[in-house]
C-alpha cells in the first residue's frame, strides 16, 4: 500500500519537506491546515502516516498536539529534527524595492520582524500558512507580494528567493514526530528512543522516585511535560522521552514503571533523531 502522509499546512511547508525527508520526493500528501483535521484525516483512513510539529527551540512545546496524540490513541513511529529557515521569495524579476506586502503564517512574521526594520515601507500581512502563500503568489501572478517560506517552496512554484535567512535567531530547529494509528512493526535493533506518558499520585517524591527509576535504568530523559487531567481539577499527566542504548534497560524501566505509576501508556519506540 503505498503510503498517503497528511501535513499540516500546504506542498513546500517545513511539513512537506519532512515527509520528503522519510519517504521520498514522490511522496503523496493530504494537506491539512489545522492539526485536528490531520488527526481527522489518520482516523477516517484517507491517510496513514501524519507527520506533526511537537516543539520548538523558540517557542517551546506544542502542548494541543500532546494532547491529540494521546486522546486519539496514535503512535509515534519516528522523529526528525528540523533547522527552520524562513526566506523571502517572489515572482521572478523582481527585487527588494518592488516588494510593497509581504504575506506569510503570524509565527514567521514574529521570527522576521527584525530584518524588516530596514524596510518601513513593506506591510506585513499575516496570513494562514507560508507555503501556502508563495503557492498563491505563483498561481495568481500576484507582482509586488512576497512570502516568508521554506526554500522548498521556492523550488516548487518556482519563485526567487530575495534574501536568505531572513529569521532573527539564526539557531532555531523543530522536532516533528511521524504518527500513524495502527500499531509500528519498528525492528527493536533500531529502537533507542521512547515516548512515555503517566499519572503518578500525590504522595511527595512520586515524580522523583520514578524519575530516580529511568536513571537508575540508565535512560537518559531528554524531555519532560505535564498536562492537567481535565476530568481531575490538580491532577497532572506527565509526558516524558528518553534515550537508551540498551533496548533490555527500556524493558526493565518499563517494568517497574507500570507497577509504580497510576496510569502508564506507551506513546511510541522510535529511533532517536538527533544526529
Amino acid at each position: 500500500m503505498k503510503n498517503i502522509v497528511a501535513i499540516q499546512g500546504a506542498e513546500g511547508s517545513n511539513h512537506h519537506k519532512v515527509a520528503r525527508n522519510f519517504y521520498g520526493t514522490s511522496v503523496q500528501l493530504k494537506e491539512c491546515m489545522s492539526f485536528d483535521v490531520l488527526v481527522d484525516c489518520l482516523l477516517d483512513n484517507s491517510a496513514n502516516i501524519g507527520v506533526m510539529a511537537l516543539e520548538n527551540t523558540i517557542a517551546g512545546s506544542i502542548i494541543p498536539n500532546y494532547a491529540l496524540i494521546d486522546r486519539n490513541n496514535l503512535h509515534i513511529v519516528g522523529e526528525e529534527y528540523l533547522n527552520i529557515h524562513h526566506h523571502l521569495m517572489a515572482l521572478k524579476g523582481q527585487n527588494m524595492n518592488d516588494i510593497k506586502e509581504v504575506w506569510s503564517h503570524p509565527m514567521a512574521l514574529q521570527q522576521c520582524k527584525v530584518f524588516f526594520k530596514k524596510y518601513p515601507q513593506i506591510k506585513l500581512v499575516e496570513d494562514v500558512d507560508t507555503a501556502e502563500v508563495a503557492k498563491r503568489i505563483a498561481k495568481e501572478n500576484l507582482l509586488g507580494i512576497a512570502a516568508i517560506a521554506p526554500k522548498i517552496a521556492a523550488e516548487i512554484f518556482d519563485l526567487e528567493v530575495l534574501e536568505d535567512g531572513i529569521q532573527t535567531i539564526k539557531d532555531n530547529s523543530t522536532r516533528f514526530v511521524i504518527v500513524q494509528t495502527s500499531t509500528p512493526n519498528n525492528n527493536i535493533d533500531q529502537i533507542n528512543k521512547a515516548s512515555l506518558k503517566f499519572q503518578l499520585n500525590h504522595k511527595r517524591g512520586s515524580l522523583a522516585a520514578i524519575l530516580n527509576v529511568l536513571s537508575d535504568c540508565k535512560m537518559n530523559l531528554t524531555k519532560i511535560q505535564s498536562l492537567p487531567v481535565i476530568e481531575t481539577p490538580w491532577k497532572y499527566s506527565f509526558f516524558v522521552d528518553v534515550t537508551f542504548d540498551d533496548y533490555q534497560d527500556y524493558e526493565k524501566a518499563k517494568a517497574i514503571i507500570e507497577i509504580m505509576a497510576e496510569e502508564f501508556k506507551i506513546l511510541g519506540t522510535y529511533k532517536n533523531g538527533r544526529k
